[in-house]
């Protein structure tokens, strides 16, 4: 027995399945612009803006150089010295949506950090933009002691607390204001070198910390923790400027760009501003690295977006801490080289090499 049909079911069915997937096409927007708009715990590091410390930067409505220098000659250069940032996207107290999350985690150039490990809790965001600012004002101060100790430059220093942390080890003992002079018996001369003695020393026996309060000295008694976040390392749980009497007067005109890790950089422009051979040969070379008043070039964060932020901005050659250099391995941009500096002097032969053609360091593996 034949069964017949009286209408062609095909455009039914056709019908039945543009609307199921229009359904489903609406089900999965909604989703997207659900998660948009929901926090997620997370914040995403993604490459910053460059700036070239022998050009001029934009503060407010007036041009500024990025370095001026005053007191002693400076020269042109026909090259660029560009320092490289991190852009964050969030905060602890405005998370981004699960979108941007989701599209972070793909991205090969930006980075999903949980917001516990980037803002470690029992410090608020008001303290880590403190702390910022502050490494960021004794970056400086170290990059211009590190230039004027390369070319010959006498001067003198002092650290001062600026700030005693909340609920931390000095909190109470050590004042805003005070000269810190010695930390078990050594001299302290800068702020890298009472890191190194208060690692040295521990979170097991108190310090004995010297200072000058009021015109006098004061001995205190501190123990160091472990501080919290990825490296955790043993603190005291202060801010300190590192204060200089420099024979010259040096401006360096950066807002809204906080941390330690453009010192490497301001110390070159520094001496290039102040050499009169032309360091650059109209080189792009960008960089980054932590420097101390003696000219040792330190690790960063965020080197990997770092890199492309330079390769966006034009820059051929990269200047890394040779300490980053894991960090670097197989993350190198096509069209950037990369490479390591120990010192200043590392970095400054570096820049002497490009021009001249001659062989330059590697990462290892690279």
């Amino acid at each position: 027995m034949a069964i017949y049909e009286t209408e062609d079911p095909s455009d039914q069915v056709q019908r039945r399945s543009r609307l199921a997937g229009w359904l489903m096409l609406t089900f999965t927007a909604a989703i997207i612009i659900g998660l948009s708009f929901f926090p997620a715990p997370y914040v995403i590091d993604n490459p910053g803006p460059t700036y070239n410390t022998l050009g001029s930067v934009s503060v407010g409505e007036e041009e500024m150089e990025l370095i001026l220098i005053s007191g002693e000659d400076t020269y042109e250069s026909t090259g660029s010295l560009l320092l490289t940032t991190v852009t964050r996207s969030g905060n602890p107290e405005s998370l981004p949506g699960w979108l941007d999350v989701f599209q972070g985690w793909v991205d090969p150039t930006r980075t999903v950090i949980p917001v516990d490990v980037a803002y470690p809790p029992g410090i608020s965001l008001e303290q880590n933009r403190e702390a910022a600012a502050i490494e960021m004002e004794n970056s400086q101060q170290e990059a211009v002691a590190a230039a004027l100790d390369h070319l010959g430059i006498a001067y003198t220093s002092h650290m001062v607390v600026s700030q005693a942390l909340e609920d931390g080890p000095s909190e109470g003992v050590l004042l805003p204001g005070d000269v810190i002079l010695q930390a078990n018996g050594m001299s302290v001369e800068t702020v890298s070198s009472l890191r190194q003695m208060i690692a040295d020393s521990g979170v097991v026996t108190p310090m004995t910390i010297t200072v000058e309060r009021e015109g006098s000295p004061v001995d205190v008694q501190i123990l160091p923790r472990m501080s919290e976040g990825q490296e955790r390392v043993p603190m005291i749980g202060i801010l300190v400027s590192g204060t200089y009497d420099f024979p010259l007067e040096v401006d360096i005109a950066l807002e809204n760009v906080g941390g330690p890790s453009a010192g490497l950089m301001f110390a070159l422009g520094i001496i290039e501003k102040m050499t009169v051979e032309d360091l650059t040969k109209g080189q792009v070379i960008a960089g980054t690295g932590t420097i101390d008043a003696q000219g040792t070039v330190g690790p960063i964060g965020g080197i990997r977006h770092k890199m492309h932020g330079a390769l966006n901005d034009g820059a051929t050659w990269f200047l890394a801490p040779v300490d980053n250099c894991p960090d670097v391995l197989g993350h190198i941009p096509d069209g950037l080289e990369v490479i390591p500096v120990a010192t200043l002097e590392d970095a400054i032969e570096a820049l002497e090499s490009i021009h001249a053609g001659g062989e330059l360091p590697r990462c290892a593996g690279s």
